[in-house]
């Protein structure tokens, strides 16, 4: 979870760079492949962006860097500055605000990866018989070198023998279209003795030559016409071999210079970045913490369940509900459980036009279950509309203090009101699309709603509005890019009028000002919405790659690929007619495709009853959600594949298996699909895993809670430390307890098993690469 607050003094304080009106956004980006964006804010220096991006990281990265940019008019945007936080950094920051000083953004500085190095000495006699000093250095290979202009780079590096009065250096070959270059080649330099040296059997360097010796690689980007870009650098003193005359490790691509340099005061932005890794068990160690959890709809009262405990000693944490709301949704016990804790929540609502307006774990629970199976009922609902309002350029301002020279508020007036009608016809009509546990938990909130209230005939009307116009809709139109409705934010104008519309939705649901059209509107559509059928939809940009052609040429196109729960299609341009329809009952299975295959990131394949559909991905978080999206629209489909190959058949055979057969079948077993109405693969050890570690974390609010519940059975109420207790929900002192000692001693457990499996990779290895100069 990542929230960029705001920024402050932006730019550079002095000289000829400083600007007093910057139009910013800012960007996050794994290395150096941008993610996410925020909206540009206008004409300031310190803006407040109030932005949050939650997503999981499909790949290894290790450096996490937000970049601010000046929004440029009639040229590229230039970038302002940056924040660059190393993987290994991230949980020193985590959970609380910090202000980040802006660094420079120098292409010296824009590195990543990591280098494979041997060095030994070897001793030599010479042709007058004395013994002088040989330095091998094999330079093994890359991982993880930036990709060049979207494209794999040209790899070469250079190797130096650094000293006071000398400087050798040799040079690689240049490995094409790879980042992950394998280079295997060694370098020899010699390292002169005068006279010096007397021992045979027992051979050093001399403590004034090894202090000054260092090897110096650097990496590059061939750029046969253009200039070499640098993609980093590491140095190794040489008087690492002092105890042992081999030395083989990792080392991190470093900035020139190590990145130091003094730079003008560009700023500071003020994030929030809660980062979390998981090292996850065998499936057998979680069964007591999930099955104790998956009880927790059936436990009365709710709130004596483990996972009301868990929703209650983290009810301040943004993040502690969706794993528990991830794992009930896989095992079919959400609506149960939201219905449990929405009940009690009703007991203590006095009055029904306060109902479920407060940010409470039923709240939570269901905002989290709309936005994981409700994207695509946004899609199909807003997407159109939206697409709409966000390319045309209607001003739909009606604040007089707002308007600019020229604006007539009667026209904006109707623009605003056409637009808002188009969206409330939109949600009103879209019933029959809404997801079924969607319609599932709204008809459950009706009911509790009317049992509660039952002298209120429209409350169970606004106890799904709330939910659907207020927390969904609304949401939704408000930041169409959250809810991958829009590729990036809106500009300025446009955002503007979304919000517009959103405060109108808003009005709309909450029941503000309606006509009695509007209302019966709204009333069937609540009344219907459990009649639905879900309807998947997802439109991007992508390369395509011509299908059945050979590895060579200009093979790879820029297409529109399109996907609803019927067909997948491609298109040259948006919204025009299809270059090719493959129906989805045809799909037999949606796999990653191994860069090597075309020296491409981000691919991945369509397997159908014809050639393979190979496809590129705009970054690493769009390849994972079209192959989450393709794989959940045919999971159902009777013909899915067992096994599938992970690179393509060019020249005559299989790049993974080497087979020489086209129709052989796949060398490597499919991602397995569970079949469910839901269209969402969850790993269940995964989550359970998340929840152990929340209950760590929040461990000593457990053990509050359990004296809270024996106090309470002893004394017939807390004695002690009241304000502490008073945080917590204990309807049943004793079943709460009985709880929290389950609880409690499942943690037990699974912490040992953590503290028996744990073990650091050593230092210098793949794993754990070393940071910076070694000596």
């Amino acid at each position: 979870v990542f929230h960029i607050s705001e920024g402050k003094n932006l730019g550079p304080c002095s000289g000829p760079n400083r600007q007093r009106d910057l139009c910013t956004f800012c960007t996050i980006s794994l290395d150096q492949e941008e993610v996410f964006r925020t909206k540009v804010f206008d004409k300031s220096l310190s803006p407040f962006y109030g932005e949050d991006f939650y997503f999981e990281i499909p790949r290894p990265f290790q450096c996490l860097s937000f970049y601010v940019f000046a929004k440029g008019v009639f040229q590229r945007d230039l970038p302002v500055g940056k924040v660059s936080i190393r993987k290994e950094e991230l949980c020193k920051f985590s959970g609380k605000e910090h202000w980040f000083g802006l660094q420079p953004v120098d292409p010296n500085s824009e590195v990543q990866g990591k280098v494979h190095l041997e060095m030994r000495l070897n001793e030599l006699i010479i042709e007058n018989g004395s013994m002088c000093q040989q330095l091998l250095v094999r330079i093994i290979e890359c991982q993880g070198l930036p990709l060049i202009s979207g494209q794999n780079c040209d790899p070469y590096a250079t190797v130096s023998l650094v000293g006071p009065a000398r400087f050798d250096q040799k040079k690689t070959k240049v490995k094409k279209k790879t980042s992950d270059p394998q280079f295997e080649e060694t370098f020899y330099f010699e390292v002169t003795r005068p006279n010096s040296y007397t021992k045979k059997s027992h051979f050093q360097v001399e403590e004034e030559d090894i202090e000054k010796l260092e090897i110096k690689v650097d990496l590059w980007n061939n750029g046969n016409l253009a200039q070499d870009v640098f993609l980093g650098e590491t140095r190794v003193s040489v008087k690492i071999l002092r105890n042992d005359h081999i030395h083989r490790a990792w080392y991190l691509l470093q900035p020139k210079g190590n990145g130091k340099s003094k730079t003008d005061d560009l700023g500071s932005l003020r994030l929030n970045v809660t980062y979390t890794e998981d090292n996850v068990l065998p499936s057998a160690c979680y069964t007591p913490l999930c099955t104790l959890l998956l009880k927790s709809p059936d436990i009365k009262p709710i709130s004596a369940s483990a996972a009301h405990i868990l929703g209650d000693i983290c009810r301040e944490r943004y993040e502690a509900v969706l794993p528990v709301v991830r794992l009930l949704l896989h095992h079919s016990r959400l609506v149960s459980f939201v219905s449990a804790i929405a009940a009690l929540e009703l007991e203590n609502t006095q009055e029904a036009n306060t109902i479920f307006r407060g940010n409470s774990l039923a709240t939570r629970c269901i905002d989290d279950m709309m936005k994981i199976v409700g994207r695509s009922y946004l899609t199909v609902t807003l997407k159109p509309v939206l697409d709409e309002i966000c390319e045309s350029n209607k001003t739909c301002e009606i604040d007089p203090i707002k308007l600019k020279e020229g604006d007539n508020v009667e026209v904006n007036k109707e623009n605003l009101q056409g637009y808002v009608q188009k969206v409330f016809s939109s949600i009103t009509q879209s019933s029959s699309s809404c997801p079924p546990l969607m319609c599932d938990v709204f008809r459950s909130l009706r009911q509790l709603a009317s049992k509660r209230f039952p002298d209120d005939p429209h409350v169970q009307y606004s106890a799904v509005s709330s939910f659907v116009f207020l927390r969904f809709f609304a949401v939704a139109v408000l930041s169409p890019h959250t809810f991958q409705l829009r590729p990036h934010h809106p500009d300025l104008e446009v955002s503007r009028t979304l919000t517009l519309i959103s405060k109108t939705i808003q009005t709309l649901g909450s029941w503000g000002s309606l006509s009695k059209n509007k209302l019966v509107c709204i009333h069937v559509f609540i009344l219907t919405v459990s009649m639905s059928s879900l309807y998947l939809f997802y439109y991007r940009e992508v390369q395509k790659r011509a299908q059945g052609r050979k590895r060579i040429g200009k093979n790879f196109k820029k297409r529109w690929l399109r996907v609803t729960n019927r067909e997948l299609s491609y298109h040259k341009h948006r919204g025009k007619e299809a270059l090719c329809i493959m129906p989805v009952k045809n799909i037999q299975a949606v796999e990653k495709l191994d860069e090597s295959a075309f020296n491409r990131k981000n691919m991945f394949q369509v397997l159908h009853s014809e050639k393979p559909l190979y496809v590129q991905a705009g970054n690493c978080v769009e390849a994972s959600e079209w192959v989450e999206v393709l794989s959940q629209v045919s999971r159902c489909n009777p013909d899915r594949l067992g096994t599938f190959h992970p690179s393509a058949y060019l020249a005559g055979a299989w790049l993974c298996c080497r087979s020489l057969s086209d129709s052989q079948p796949g060398c490597k077993p499919c991602t397995p699909t569970l079949l469910a109405n839901l269209q969402l693969d969850i790993d269940c050890d995964r989550e359970t895993e998340r929840i152990f570690s929340l209950f760590t974390s929040s461990y000593s609010k457990l053990q509050k809670m359990e004296d809270a519940c024996a106090s309470i059975a002893v004394y017939q109420g807390p004695l002690r430390e009241q304000d502490d207790y008073s945080l917590f929900t204990i309807q049943d002192s004793k079943e709460t307890f009985h709880t929290v000692r389950q609880i409690s001693h499942i943690l037990k457990e699974l912490q040992r098993e953590h503290d028996t499996r744990s073990g650091t990779a050593q230092y210098g290895s793949q794993e754990n690469p070393i940071v910076g100069k070694t000596s």
